[in-house]
């Protein structure tokens, strides 16, 4: 696992859903719970009874990268794991939770999302399903509605689709601003994100604004300048979406770097829609990753086995675009770090769920089960530089995700199934 920091502070996780349906509801209540002897900060808590446990430590278990212990149990304290492990040598515990023979797993870690946006783009979306191409001028419609939305219009659509992703194990999110290109528009959205995630990126170089239509060296220098100015103390990353129709290599390079003397890590939207320079630059920088990767040459494979750069895969995109899919085969041979995200954003890939995404990947990238759950835990971790989330180790947080279903294979097995009958994030349990 690549090294990495744990957040200055914790996430909030939003609030349950109190319109869960009642499915869910249900399923949730076959968990049979002692009540606490001690505060939820000191109390232990043991989840036993767990048919399969997905650890991502190969050292555990079956010794695969998954780490899968059978018969297995977890013991949590305060917002940590701190014991995993055969059920029948768990330590004594405050709590006790009763997995009922279902699997268990690291939560979902959503390494690439835009989810700082208003408006809709239905139209659109049933344009390109009746046979129009995608392609990136679509985002200006996007840039419009939240230039025009108000900062609690702003934070109520986060907050809801963070509660839809939470619902579905996704307990570690990184998002995006990139929909407003204003200095003003994204500093604000840096600041709507941050109010939920550390994991905050910012994206003035999504496309360049409507203003500078005719001036793009203009906008590179107010997005180098003021704009990055305004907005990196509400970041952690920075990234650019390196394509025709939006930026260039050299364009890509400048603004990375200017990131970079600013103390953000570069992120790269690499090779989505054509072949270009992005997953060079993004090795180059040693950027955090390289995200799509669908348009990829051999030297492009190399470069990224060769250095520190995640594959970040965004299969709802290409779903949603009728795109080819990139070859995760292709990448996974050659030894590179593979992460699986949702890419969640109105124009190109409006799903929250990354069971969905984990499903795609299985049926039309070349992954196997194993290999779509693990980059959709560890890789998403890896993808962020954390070794705290998307594993269930002692030490990592209390983040997990409780499966209505015997084994992890069942989310690519029973795709679009609601499977998800339980979340922990920092050792409470939110759904």
């Amino acid at each position: 696992m690549i090294p990495g920091r744990p957040p200055a502070r914790p996430a909030s996780a939003p609030e349950p859903d109190p319109t869960a349906d009642q499915a869910t509801k249900d399923a949730m209540s076959n968990a049979t719970t002692v009540s606490p002897a001690h505060s939820a900060s000191t109390a232990s808590t043991l989840i036993t009874n767990i048919a399969s446990l997905v650890t991502n430590d190969p050292s555990l278990g079956d010794r695969s990268p998954l780490g899968l212990v059978r018969d297995a149990a977890v013991v949590i304290e305060g917002d940590r794991v701190v014991w995993t492990g055969d059920q029948s040598k768990a330590p004594a515990t405050d709590n006790r939770v009763d997995a009922g023979g279902r699997a268990v797993l690291p939560g979902f870690v959503d390494s690439h999302s835009h989810l700082v946006f208003a408006g809709d783009r239905t139209q659109e979306f049933n344009a390109r399903m009746s046979g129009r191409p995608y392609s990136a001028g679509g985002i200006r419609t996007t840039v419009a509605a939240t230039r025009a939305a108000s900062d609690g219009e702003l934070e109520a659509n986060v907050t809801r689709y963070l509660a839809e992703a939470l619902r579905q194990g996704t307990t570690t999110f990184e998002t995006k601003s990139g929909y407003g290109l204003t200095v003003e528009d994204e500093a604000r959205a840096l600041r709507v994100a941050a109010a939920h995630t550390d994991e905050v990126t910012y994206l003035g170089a999504h496309i360049v604004a409507p203003e500078f239509a005719e001036d793009p060296a203009g906008y590179v220098a107010l997005v180098t300048g003021e704009m990055l100015d305004a907005c990196a103390p509400h970041a952690r990353w920075i990234d650019v979406f390196c394509e025709k129709g939006a930026f260039d290599g050299d364009q890509a390079r400048a603004i990375l770097t200017a990131g970079k003397a600013k103390g953000l890590h570069p992120r790269i939207h690499a090779n989505q829609l054509s072949y270009g320079p992005g997953v060079q630059l993004a090795v180059e920088l040693d950027a955090a990753s390289a995200d799509h990767c669908t348009h990829l040459t051999d030297a492009d494979v190399d470069a990224l086995a060769s250095g520190r750069t995640v594959a970040t895969l965004l299969p709802g995109a290409e779903f949603s675009t009728r795109a080819a899919w990139p070859d995760a085969r292709r990448l996974l041979d050659a030894g590179v770090t593979v992460a699986l995200s949702t890419d969640c954003n109105p124009g190109s890939s409006f799903t929250s769920s990354v069971p969905f995404c984990i499903a795609l990947a299985v049926r039309d990238m070349g992954m196997t089960p194993d290999e779509a759950v693990w980059s959709a835990t560890a890789g998403g971790a890896a993808a962020l530089r954390r070794d705290d989330v998307g594993r269930v180790t002692p030490g990592a947080y209390a983040d997990l995700t409780l499966l209505d279903a015997p084994s992890h294979v069942h989310l690519a097995y029973r795709p679009g199934v609601p499977l998800v009958g339980g979340v922990w994030r920092r050792g409470v349990r939110v759904v």
